[in-house]
């Protein structure tokens, strides 16, 4: 939908004109899986397609929350903004945003009508969370005159999904929608939130995201466990590193000289893939500032290996499109991106070789799981913003 069918529609459902309109973008993470709530390096960038959202006063004392995407129409009073709603249900995301405002001191004076729509696949691991998060968080930071910057707002975002979704995610998601910028990755250190801007100098080579359509569900308490199992590695290495905080502290040599402290085993398979994907990280990030691209899909794939076999969030529908993807001339590296446990695949791909890829892997990836899979060539945009209306 463009700018001008979500003024109608937005109309249409409230019977007045919308007055102010935001976007904010998901986001395919290249390199750097399950390392940021470690306090590792991560390194994503935002896509062009995320969600927007249009707002205007209303007069009922009531929030007034529609998304295109959804059926149902959520009204909330002024004064029940303070709790989740029901489990699984989409208006916890921007309601949660809303809520640490209010808490922060910016009360609601007045109603507002809120209508959302989102081209970001659902499920798909790019971050649709994290886009209505973070176009709330703009949206409000405006209305209310609440002055944060873009790293609170990305915050705002995070403390939203901890406490009205129940995922114990990282920064990344939302720090990638909110600072994004056109044909960059962010290089993030997820411990101080120090970022860099990294040119994607890939000539000839295109990011290509791959939906398995077989949906993740972080909030099914996987990804909980997997944060929990970190901390656990955390907790048992401080017998013989006290002032261990995060995992990403530790160097690879450390890490080798100071695992015999983990002694419960899936702790142990969790920080081994955390301490070597932060290594990764920094490495593939080296190689792309060297031009090096060849490298950086080698560790891509190095990186789908260890989320595979030690951290344990791919599954057969994200490993059949990785290792289909290995087999096609051209692609010089496929992992999966997100949190995982379904969702997405991102690759390099020489661009003459794109259509060999996604005729070969599609074709593929059906007769493994009787899927058929979606392609989008990924488009690096901007981070969050208003939109003129």
């Amino acid at each position: 939908m463009n700018i001008e069918e979500l003024k109608q529609a937005f109309a249409d459902v409230y019977h007045r004109q919308a007055e102010k309109a935001f976007f904010a973008p998901g986001r395919v993470n290249l390199i750097g899986e399950h390392t940021d709530y470690n306090g590792g390096h991560v390194f994503p960038c935002a896509l062009s397609f995320g969600t927007y959202l249009l707002v205007a006063p209303n007069d009922k004392g009531r929030l007034r929350f529609k998304s295109l995407n959804a059926d149902e129409t959520v009204e909330l009073p002024l004064d029940g903004l303070s709790a989740p709603l029901e489990k699984g249900l989409w208006v916890n995301y921007p309601l949660g945003c809303i809520a640490q405002f209010v808490r922060q001191g910016f009360p609601l004076r007045q109603g507002y009508d809120l209508l959302f729509w989102g081209n970001v696949p659902a499920g798909a691991g790019l971050s649709s969370s994290a886009a209505i998060e973070v176009v709330t968080a703009f949206a409000f930071n405006d209305i209310l005159a609440a002055r944060c910057d873009k790293t609170r707002l990305a915050q705002i975002g995070q403390q939203s999904e901890h406490e009205f979704a129940g995922v114990n995610c990282g920064i990344m998601d939302q720090f990638a929608s909110a600072y994004g910028k056109k044909d960059h990755a962010i290089y993030l250190d997820c411990g101080s939130l120090q970022f860099e801007y990294v040119p994607l100098r890939m000539d000839g080579i295109k990011l290509v995201v791959a939906n398995t359509h077989s949906p993740h569900k972080l909030d099914s308490g996987a990804y909980n466990d997997r944060v929990a199992q970190c901390q656990l590695a955390v907790r048992q290495l401080r017998s013989v590193c006290p002032a261990l905080q995060n995992l990403a502290e530790l160097s690879a040599r450390q890490f080798e000289q100071v695992k015999g402290a983990v002694n419960d085993p899936i702790a142990l398979k969790r920080a081994t893939h955390v301490v070597a994907e932060c290594q990764r990280t920094v490495d593939a990030v080296g190689a792309l500032k060297a031009g090096d691209i060849e490298l950086f899909g080698q560790l891509m794939n190095q990186s789908h290996a260890s989320l595979r076999d030690n951290y344990e969030v791919t599954g057969p529908y994200l490993d059949a499109l990785a290792e289909e993807a290995w087999k096609v001339p051209g692609v010089l590296g496929s992992r999966m991106t997100g949190g995982g446990f379904g969702g997405c695949t991102v690759s390099l791909v020489r661009e003459e070789s794109v259509p060999v890829f996604i005729e070969k892997v599609g074709s593929a990836y059906k007769a493994r799981t009787a899927i058929d899979p979606d392609f989008y060539v990924a488009e690096i945009g901007d981070g969050a913003r208003a939109i003129e209306l």
